[in-house]
């Protein structure tokens, strides 16, 4: 615990001298949060500064929030629970670092500014500055000496630094190719940020395909890794998301198949899982937009090329979704070139059709119509041959209807025929067959491919970090020296910065134009900047040297702290952020800086917090501000409210929560180490004559509360702080009083773990029951063993099924000591009356059910 200066002790005592005698009425929450707010802010109780040596280390940390506006009940929700668990850890004597920043790049900054007329840079930092006002009295157990903000050159030369390692060792790269294309916005998307309707996640507008060159990190030479290192997290993250990372990843293992096609030198490699189906395949079709169908058609007829381009302009403004779905009629455009089946010579046609995509494998896929539905549905579109090749039966043994005339293709498993020498085999024998002779002629392989893409991180925006290469007029690339980071960005004034397509950098003439000093050479800054989610990939790393000017950050103290212990925020960032996050992390621990390959070892996702059943909007009218909340109930009843309200996971619909119930129980809580102030015992008080009841239920309390944390079970203790003061409050009512020392060791139980919920009564409780601040840095006392050890049990006694009595007996009760005192219960015998006890089963020590029959 850091100690006070004797000014800031003094401080302390007369704060809270003077405050205590005006909360002589009754419990007052915004007194307490002006009593203690100051106290905190002078103590500066959560900084860690290096580390303190001999006690174990915890890093917790919250997905940073970006600057929008005001915090929002979705922040309310996420760093509470973040922060109880950061509370937690400092109650079970850990040396916790829990830090704060802000992720500050990005379009709605940008967007916004161009709406008001404004700097990016002043809509973003005056949205910071209040949404750290709202955290400072919302009272999370932040690290404040190591606040960042992913907009300062401070951070982003270290973006920049990073962008220049992963281009020196060949994992940056910039290319041509077909993009996700946001036409509100202006700018390119990541697959990852294109939702399932094809719409962007940024605008909401409909996704089209625009040919551009950009900047890529190839995370796909890491795909084995991202998707293998999952296994180690089963059961410190949750499932969802494990299978959400791994069904995007999407490891697919088969054959590449090299087709040969009639009048090109080069054969064209297919990827397909299925290569035990090749005998089946009758036609071979090529996405429109890949660059294979434009060579193909490039010395076509002028008639076949018109066709191609119509078609290749149609298929351009359709989405991704749209041209996969299995519901629309298929459309193709014949090459007139055909290619020759590697396994059987045979001569079969290309089309060029949507429904193939340019980016899977080669932009070309071979089709099996028999047994595969859109290969079928095409094949009879344009009359097309239809082979069986598997002998597909239904339960009872009997063939499938053929595909050609049923239109139904037949994917299941069975014997392969009409295959060479695969006929006879089995769906994992004839795989592995294929391959083998695939290798043998020296016209295949085993491959594997993958749904993940490599992460297009440029955008055509001025709101984000320079990317740090630059352009000469021959085309040649040369990366900025890194003694020149960071390459800042220039005033926005003077820029339009309205979405036009091209990046608002390049209109920035003077800034982007270097003269190099030692040739007089001029060369031309990349006008675009860098994907957002490259500032959060990393941003773990530098709270841990976040006024370190020298380095991104220290691998020592990386090393010492990392990785995350505990990682805290939203579902909605299973894909992007988390699986951006951990390549890096893997690229970082390959170049030799980190001792460590997953960055985040547990993560706890919270659900959404709703109004009246749908998510929270302006337009909907049913927003509820975070600010008129906390102005309304206070920091400690919402964060009682939002830990009480249900499982971390579930969403929480605030039309059925109360805040009201929350302040109650604070107040409840509030009074009972008011009263112990009054006349309690004194601090120190031996606690072992006090009433055993409540000691007890201390100690039960005490003993289960770590684990229901460290479960996330944060509603159940929240639960079990209730029932307590409920046990506390009885006893002080009974003939005890106040002045029973377990009264006094209850109280301060209460005010440590409540702690973890309502920082502000918590150390009102713990100043009033005499001890100094601050509560968050006491450690918890450990449970005595002994008394968790039962001496009485509650035995249930039913007959016929319906309970007639409890019975208390000693622990130790036989179940023949238990029988017989459930029939000497007067309960029990006028339940049974004249009837006739057929069985009786005895259950210690639970239950005594008691079967009976007319005598």
């Amino acid at each position: 615990m850091p100690r006070a200066s004797a000014a800031i002790q003094t401080k302390i005592e007369v704060c809270v001298t003077e405050q205590l005698s005006r909360d002589a009425e009754g419990y007052d929450f915004q007194a307490i949060q002006d009593r203690w707010l100051p106290v905190w802010e002078d103590l500066k109780p959560f900084e860690v500064g290096v580390g303190d040596a001999s006690r174990p280390k915890k890093y917790v940390l919250d997905m940073f929030p970006y600057p929008s506006g005001d915090l929002h009940m979705g922040h309310a929700e996420a760093f509470c629970f973040g922060d109880v668990l950061a509370r937690y850890w400092r109650g079970q004597g850990y040396d916790v670092l829990h830090p704060i920043g802000w992720d500050s790049f990005g379009l709605p900054a940008e967007n916004a500014a161009i709406k008001r007329g404004v700097d990016p840079r002043e809509w973003t930092y005056a949205n910071i500055a209040q949404q750290k006002a709202s955290f400072r009295v919302y009272a999370p157990s932040f690290d404040w000496s190591r606040v960042l903000h992913t907009s300062d050159p401070e951070y982003y030369k270290w973006n920049q630094w990073l962008f220049l390692k992963m281009y020196e060792k060949g994992l940056a790269y910039r290319k041509a190719s077909w993009v996700n294309w946001d036409p509100v916005d202006q700018t390119v998307l990541a697959n990852e940020q294109v939702l399932a309707d094809g719409t962007s996640e940024r605008s909401g507008a409909m996704v089209v395909k625009k040919k551009l060159t950009q900047w890529y990190f190839r995370i796909t030479d890491y795909a084995d890794r991202l998707l293998d290192d999952l296994d180690a997290l089963e059961g410190q993250w949750p499932t969802k998301v494990l299978n959400m990372q791994r069904n995007w990843i999407g490891r697919s293992r088969g054959a590449e198949v090299e087709f040969e096609i009639e009048g090109r030198a080069e054969k064209v490699p297919v990827f397909t899982t299925r290569p035990d189906t090749l005998h089946g395949a009758t036609f071979m079709v090529v996405a429109p937009d890949a660059d294979l169908a434009a060579e193909l058609v490039a010395d076509a007829s002028p008639e076949v090329r018109m066709r191609f381009q119509e078609y290749l302009e149609q298929t351009q403004k359709q989405t991704e979704i749209e041209r996969q779905s299995t519901e629309r009629e298929k459309t193709g455009v014949f090459l007139d070139r055909f290619a020759v089946n590697p396994v059987n010579g045979e001569r079969i046609p290309v089309w060029a059709s949507d429904y193939v995509l340019a980016d899977y494998g080669h932009g070309a896929i071979m089709a099996v119509p028999a047994h595969d539905q859109r290969d079928l549905d095409f094949a009879k579109k344009f009359d097309l041959p239809v082979r069986i090749v598997v002998d597909v039966r239904d339960t009872d043994g009997v063939a499938l209807p053929d595909p050609a005339e049923s239109g139904t293709a037949t994917s299941g498993e069975g014997v392969m025929v009409n295959s060479a020498e695969l006929n006879g085999l089995g769906k994992t024998e004839a795989i592995a067959k294929a391959v083998e002779v695939l290798e043998e002629r020296g016209t295949g392989r085993a491959a594997t491919t993958y749904r993940l893409r490599d992460w297009l991180i440029s955008r055509q925006r001025y709101w984000g970090t320079p990317i740090p290469i630059l352009h000469g007029a021959d085309g040649d690339m040369r990366p900025v020296d890194t003694a020149s980071l960071p390459v800042e960005l220039p005033a926005s004034e003077g820029l339009d910065l309205k979405p036009k397509g091209s990046s608002p950098l390049g209109a920035a003439t003077e800034w982007a134009t270097v003269v190099d000093p030692d040739t007089g050479e001029s060369w031309t800054r990349d006008p675009d900047t860098m994907d957002t989610f490259v500032d959060s990939s990393w941003y773990y790393l530098r709270f841990l040297s976040a006024t370190d000017n020298t380095q991104a950050f220290d691998p020592e103290l990386v090393n010492a702290w990392g990785p995350i212990d505990q990682y805290a925020g939203g579902v909605e960032h299973a894909i992007l952020h988390l699986l951006y996050s951990r390549f890096i992390t893997k690229v970082l621990h390959d170049l030799g800086y980190l001792d460590f390959e997953e960055p985040f070892t547990a993560l706890l996702n919270q659900g959404m917090v709703l109004q009246d059943g749908a998510k929270m909007s302006k337009s909907k009218g049913n927003l509820v501000e975070f600010a008129s909340e906390l102005q309304a109930h206070g920091a400690d009843a919402l964060r009682v409210t939002l830990a009480f309200a249900g499982p971390p996971e579930d969403d929480i619909d605030w039309a059925d929560v109360s805040v009201q119930g929350s302040a109650k129980f604070l107040a409840r809580a509030w009074r009972v180490a008011d009263d112990v102030e009054s006349g309690g015992a004194p601090a120190g008080a031996d606690a072992s004559a006090g009433d055993k009841v409540l000691r007890r239920s201390t100690h039960r309390l005490l003993a289960d509360a770590p684990g229901l944390i460290e479960a996330y079970k944060f509603n159940v203790v929240v639960a079990r702080l209730m029932d307590q003061i409920n046990v506390t409050r009885k006893t002080i009512d009974s003939g005890a009083g106040v002045a029973d020392p377990a009264v006094r060791e209850s109280a301060e139980a209460v005010a440590q773990i409540l702690s973890l919920f309502a920082p502000y009564a918590a150390e009102d409780m713990w100043a009033k029951l005499g001890h100094p601040a601050t509560v968050a840095l006491a450690v918890w006392p450990k449970a005595d063993p002994a008394l968790l050890v039962e001496d009485e049990v509650t035995l249930v006694v039913q007959v016929d099924g319906k309970v007639r009595d409890r019975l208390t007996l000693p622990a130790t009760v036989t179940e023949a000591d238990a029988e017989a005192a459930a029939r000497e219960s007067a309960a029990v015998q006028r339940a049974i009356g004249d009837r006739q006890i057929v069985n009786v089963i005895v259950r210690v020590p639970k239950i005594v059910s008691i079967a009976t029959k007319p005598a």
